[in-house]
């Protein structure tokens, strides 16, 4: 049996399909706000495989100039994130007993062919809140390391519903997508994962 490091909950199926699907919906009417964009790495200006997008007040995005950030506008369109789903909200609430809520919603969409480095999710300037992840759509093979970049790593599969908590000790824990499995899941019309991420940012109060 798989065990997984102090800090780390994996929630399998925690969705079910009809929340999936309306979660999508949602997902849909925040992209047309705030549309899909291509993110580049810091300094090289390498375009990273997935497409992106944020709701919330804050949203992540990269560029080549200017690098790792939050900010509060889309960066294509200067145009602020859309508000995050209530139902966002509510999960953010209940799965992490906390009394103040994430800032941003980090909307990755994977192609069959996309894949993610391992990473820290260390940008934010508060680390006491957990990362709390969705999985919708085709499954993905998951990877969680230590600290370190150099720690051992480990792999389990996520799948549509699927909800991962990275928090506590294991905040700072690299972690990365090695592969999508392509037609796991009918959810999504034109197949491909969309991984939603929330992130609390500022100190909270």
């Amino acid at each position: 049996m798989l065990q997984l490091p102090e800090g780390i909950r994996h929630l399998p199926h925690h969705l079910d399909r009809d929340e999936q699907e309306t979660l999508v919906e949602e997902i849909r009417s925040v992209v047309a706000r705030a549309p899909l964009f291509i993110p580049q790495m810091p300094r090289t200006g390498q375009p990273m495989s997935v497409r992106m997008t944020n709701c919330g007040p804050l949203g992540w995005v990269t560029d080549k100039e200017k690098g790792y950030r939050y900010q509060a506008t889309h960066p294509e369109t200067g145009v602020s994130w859309p508000p995050m789903p209530s139902r966002l909200l509510a999960l953010w609430r209940d799965l992490t007993g906390l009394a103040y809520d994430p800032e941003a919603c980090l909307v990755n969409f994977y192609s069959d062919e996309a894949k993610m480095g391992l990473h820290q999710d260390r940008d934010e300037a508060e680390f006491s809140a957990p990362v709390l992840s969705i999985s919708l759509g085709n499954s993905c093979l998951f990877r969680i390391g230590g600290p370190n970049r150099k720690d051992r790593t480990q792999s389990f599969r996520l799948d549509s519903g699927d909800i991962v908590l990275i928090g506590g000790t294991s905040r700072l824990n690299f972690h990365g997508v090695d592969r999508i499995y392509p037609e796991s899941s009918n959810l999504l019309k034109k197949g491909g994962r969309i991984n939603l991420t929330l992130r609390r940012v500022t100190p909270a109060p």
